[in-house]
């Protein structure tokens, strides 16, 4: 089937939070269909790709109908009667049609929407499945899941000052067992805000929506409901944290607005390491803010063995970010979102760069999200150990998880995780 593009589309749709967004569509010579949909961050780092908004009044400013525009007018007209499958081709012209350092000219949300539909278009000539055609003939089994149970910070009205608490299935037989006891602690988690009064509802990614006195109150409730569940923490079911210190720390200090007090880097990093002490954590993501590469070199070294320790707003799917901040020690792991640097092309870079410097990567999807399901074609097909998109709720996240069920019936390893040597966790109890 020839994969020569012979119409590319933008149209306007919405996502999950009831916000405008773009999807493209790629249609080829015989017959194949390529389409994607971007995302959109609510939490995000100062060096991402920067999706073009309209301005203005409507939807606050937040409509794309100029985004919309690229894609049916210069975009199309680049892309017209070339091959979907010359990824790397075709998104560096789409890189330089943008000509801008941060994807502003024609917008990041235009160009990743391409770039994953491009993707897509080529695989779908071939009659391939888009882990397949990024697989080859050696796919990764289906990836860990980091799920969130109660949502925090630019998720739910900064009720809390962390972001996301969520939890890892440590000790899940596989990809099935994983989802199952992460929606048992899930249950056990609104049950018992629910039974105490602290129940508001659902935050953006779909976890419980806290009211919380202080940070350290969800994590003793998370503690709580895994237990609930059935499940034994640390060995079973583990905690994961993103601190998103970006968001309320600059310049070395820290305001935690639940705690009532503010702190430097020094303070934050001795509060992190005492709650590393006292609960089954095994992630923490972005402890400190970007601008504080030190603090997070200091933290990594600090923290114990076995704790994965993650850049987002650090590196920002870069591949030059990764490669720094892994020069300076600080981090072991790189949060890989796409949208975050416009194409895949760049996308796969940031991978090798954190497979050069022997960090893990995990794949996320954004607050914003729509029922694309590329990011968990993503890491089955470039075998990335662990999937993070959210919480076990809301139809744009479960659609997520549902795929993964679905390649569990294709790919040659079927329902198998990663080995636990994949993972800084089971690297050090090895050890």
């Amino acid at each position: 089937m020839s994969d020569r593009i012979e119409r590319v589309i933008g149209r306007r749709v919405w996502d999950s939070r009831g916000r405008p967004t773009v999807e493209v569509e790629i249609r080829c010579a015989g017959g194949a269909l390529g389409r994607a949909i971007a995302p959109a961050g609510a939490s995000t780092g100062s060096a991402e790709a920067l999706d073009k908004r309209d301005g203005g009044t409507a939807f606050g400013g937040r409509d794309v109908r100029a985004a919309v525009s690229a894609v049916n007018g210069p975009i199309a007209e680049t892309l017209a009667g070339r091959d979907a499958s010359a990824q790397e081709a075709l998104d560096r012209a789409l890189i330089a049609l943008d000509g801008s350092p941060d994807k502003s000219r024609l917008g990041g949300n235009a160009l990743v929407a391409t770039s994953m539909a491009l993707a897509h278009a080529a695989a779908a000539a071939r009659g391939l499945p888009l882990w397949r055609y990024l697989a080859g003939d050696s796919p990764g089994p289906l990836p860990l899941p980091e799920i969130q149970i109660l949502g925090g910070g630019a998720h739910a009205a900064r009720r809390v000052d962390v972001q996301d608490f969520m939890v890892v299935a440590v000790g899940a037989p596989d990809y099935p067992t994983a989802l199952d006891w992460t929606a048992e602690v899930y249950r056990a988690a609104g049950e018992l805000l629910a039974d105490a009064g602290r129940l508001q509802g659902v935050a953006d990614e779909g976890g419980w929506w806290p009211a919380f006195d202080g940070n350290e109150d969800a994590l003793d409730l998370l503690l709580r409901a895994i237990e609930r569940s059935g499940r034994k923490p640390g060995d079973e079911v583990a905690i994961a944290l993103d601190i998103a210190a970006s968001d309320f720390g600059r310049d070395g200090r820290y305001r935690l607005a639940r705690d009532g007090r503010e702190i430097d880097s020094d303070g934050l990093a001795e509060m992190l390491l005492g709650w590393l002490e006292r609960y089954p954590v095994v992630s923490i993501e972005d402890p400190l803010a970007e601008d504080d590469l030190a603090g997070v070199a200091a933290f990594t070294r600090a923290a114990p063995a076995g704790v994965q320790i993650v850049g987002d707003d650090l590196v920002t799917t870069n591949a030059a970010r990764i490669a720094a901040a892994a020069a300076a020690g600080a981090g072991n792991t790189a949060l890989i979102k796409p949208n975050q640097i416009g194409t895949l092309t760049e996308t796969r870079a940031a991978l090798a760069a954190a497979d050069a410097a022997g960090w893990g990567a995990i794949v996320s999807a954004r607050s914003g999200e729509t029922e694309d399901v590329t990011i968990v074609h993503l890491a089955v097909g470039w075998a990335i150990p662990q999937l993070k998109v959210g919480s076990f709720a809301r139809s744009e996240r479960m659609a997520k998880w549902n795929e993964g069920l679905r390649l569990a019936e294709e790919v040659p390893g079927g329902v198998a995780l990663p080995p636990r040597s994949r993972f800084p966790w089971g690297r050090a109890v090895a050890s």
